[in-house]
Order: structure tokens, then sequence, then C-alpha cells
């Protein structure tokens, strides 16, 4: 990233910076490491919406996953077929299903009957028919942070299987929808790759349910939540794609010509992004000194809501190691990115780097205290 530091000098902080290389790499890897085994790739939207950067994973083949109708959209206007879309999220609205109706996307993935119900009501006024998966809780518990788990019966999100009889009762009501697949998500930011192999099990199980009582599904979403490393972002730039793959190659069971979808969204755009600061001031303390940036939970949220880990480095200093509070300007005590970073020694308009900030960036920026809407730049000089 040093590299690039004359560029960075010459933009205006706060900004990210995208390493398009980096993710032509990561790409590269997952569309080699799911082609092995036929697998099918649905990138996460919610992770980063910047059309450059889904413009180039539609170049790999890959479909999308949203949860919202600007999502599916978005999609669009990046070039993905419709038939590559598939629709989540337990909150849906009628607008939102209406667009995936009228656009004939891949599948619905439903979390309730009453959204079946409404799902069949918008595909009849349209005079559509529409494909739905049916979002199961798995009760599979993940290895994440609290905030992040999503397969516990306890959570908000999918369908109980203690209610999947009334719900295929519900079903043989609708003639508008078709029953096409299912769909588990447990959770993100998962690096037991042993949670996996649980889903596989649990998948298997729900699979022979699903065989008594005759129903054939066309295929299994088997969600996401593949984690990256945030301590080690350069050692371990890209994921192990190839040992994630492989416990669903080996452990999930499918039907003949069934197939197997994911949604995949950190692991591909993690690591390519960063946060670039400018030091505005050092500040020193009774016990400890504080860099303040200009940049603060308003461009990366993660640190303050989840506890989240960045690695953070001053790439314009060769001064001898000191440690740091990096804090932002924000009128809260919770905008620090992290406190007691070792840091090459650090005086103002020195630019720090906080990496591993691709996913949940720039996306879900906010413009609290009026702050300017952050930038983005690319480092295949596409400036969008």
């Amino acid at each position: 990233m040093k590299n690039y530091l004359d560029t960075f000098n010459t933009l205006k902080t706060p900004f990210y910076w995208y390493d398009m290389d980096l993710l032509d790499r990561t790409l590269i890897s997952v569309k080699q490491e799911a082609d092995k085994y036929g697998f099918h790739v649905h990138y996460a939207v919610k992770a980063n919406a910047n059309l450059p950067i889904l413009e180039k994973i539609r170049e790999y083949g890959f479909g999308t996953d949203c949860v919202s109708g600007n999502e599916v959209l978005r999609s669009l206007e990046a070039g993905f077929k419709p038939k590559e879309i598939a629709f989540a999220g337990v909150g849906k609205t009628d607008e939102e299903i209406a667009i995936g109706i009228e656009n004939d996307i891949f599948s619905f993935n439903v979390e309730s009957i009453p959204e079946l119900e409404v799902i069949n009501e918008i595909a009849a006024k349209l005079g559509k028919s529409t494909n739905v998966s049916l979002r199961l809780n798995p009760n599979v518990a993940a290895n994440t942070h609290e905030y992040i788990t999503t397969g516990l019966n306890e959570n908000k999100f999918g369908i109980n299987m203690m209610d999947m009889e009334e719900v295929l009762k519900v079903l043989k009501t609708l003639s508008h929808i078709k029953l096409t697949g299912i769909h588990f998500h447990i959770g993100s930011q998962i690096t037991d790759l042993n949670d996996f192999k649980k889903l596989c099990e649990r998948i298997n199980q729900i699979q022979d349910w699903f065989e008594e009582q005759d129903i054939k599904l066309e295929h299994i979403n088997a969600g996401g939540g593949l984690g990256i490393d945030y301590q080690n972002p350069d050692e371990n730039s890209v994921p192990d794609f190839a040992s994630y793959f492989k416990i669903f190659a080996e452990h999930l069971k499918l039907r003949p010509n069934q197939q197997l979808h994911f949604e995949l969204g950190r692991s591909i755009v993690g690591q390519c992004g960063s946060l670039l600061t400018k030091v505005l001031y050092v500040k020193k303390g009774v016990q400890k000194q504080f860099a303040i940036v200009d940049a603060g939970f308003t461009e990366l949220i993660r640190p303050a809501l989840y506890q989240a880990y960045h690695e953070i480095e001053n790439i314009s200093s060769t001064l001898p190691e000191e440690k740091y509070d990096v804090v932002g300007p924000i009128c809260e005590s919770t905008d620090f990115f992290r406190k007691d970073v070792t840091l090459a020694g650090t005086k103002r308009n020195d630019i720090i780097a906080i990496k591993s900030a691709g996913a949940y960036g720039q996306v879900m920026t906010s413009q609290y205290n009026l702050r300017t809407p952050v930038k983005a730049y690319y480092s295949d000089k596409q400036n969008k």
C-alpha cells in the first residue's frame, strides 16, 4: 500500500481505497474452487454495493444475493442476469417483492408463512408465478460475535422446523409460487470450519425429512459466513476457499441433479478495501497519547458496533514505534478505531490505513454530525 502513498497524498481524506488486483485474485480462487464441484456462488451485495466492485464480480459469472429491492435494482444495473439474483431478508416490503417478481429473479428466500402469503398475493395481481426457497433455522450455533449469528431458533431469521408441517399446508393453497429450494445462513465471520460441517449434517437431516414428505428440492442454498483474517490481512489476503468448499463437497449429501448455492460477501471483498485517513492532531494524555484522525465511525462503524478489530498502519512514517489510541472526530466516546495501537511514530498529516474494510465498511457509512459522504477510489483507476 505504501507504493500508492504519492497518490494518497493528492486525495482528500478520508476515503476508501480498493485493491482491484487483490479482488481479482480472490475471485479467481472462489471460481476455481467452486467450479471443482459445480457449486453456484451468489455475491452478498450488502457487503459492498459499489458499482465497480459489482461489475468486477459479474465478470466471473457469479450471481448476487440481495436483501432489499434497491440491491436487486443495483444488481441489474451492474449487469447481473435476473435468474442469477436471490432475494433474502426478513422484512421485504410489497414494493420490493414486486420488483423481484416483475424481474423474474431466481428465487425469494422466504422467512415466514405471512411472507409466503403476501408474495403469492402480489404475484397473482401481477399475473405471474415466482420461485421461493424456505429459509430454515438449522439451530446450529456459529462461533462468532453474538450480533452476527443468525441460525438459532431464537433469532428473528428463518422458519423453525417445528412449524414446517403448517408451512407445507399453506403452500398447497398458494398457486402463484413454486417451492424450489431451502436456504440456510448460520452467521457471519465464521473461522471455525467445523461450524459448516455441523450445518451439512443438519441439512442432511432436513433433506431426509423433505423426502419423507415426497418433496424434491431443486437446490440447496447453504448461505455464506466464511470469515477473513483481520489480524493478518497481508499474510492471509485470500481466504481458504479450497477448505471451505471441500467441507460441503464431502459432508453434504446432494440428491441427483440438485444444485448447491452459496452467498459469500465478506470473504470476497473484505480484504480488498481499506479506509485511508489523515492525522489531524497528536494529543498527549496523562498516560497515553491519541492519534486524532479525520475519519470516524461515520466512515467505519464496525469497531463501535461490533467491537471489531482492524489492523492499522501509519504508511507515511519510518520513525520509531509508539503506542496510540486511534480516535475520530465524532462527538461520541465510542468513536475510536483501536486503543493502544503500536504505530510508527505519528505526526500531523500522516496517512493512516485501516485495513480489511472492504466489507461492511463504506456500505454502512452515515452522515451523522453532517459528515460529508466518503468517496471511493480504485487501484485500476476507476474513479466512480
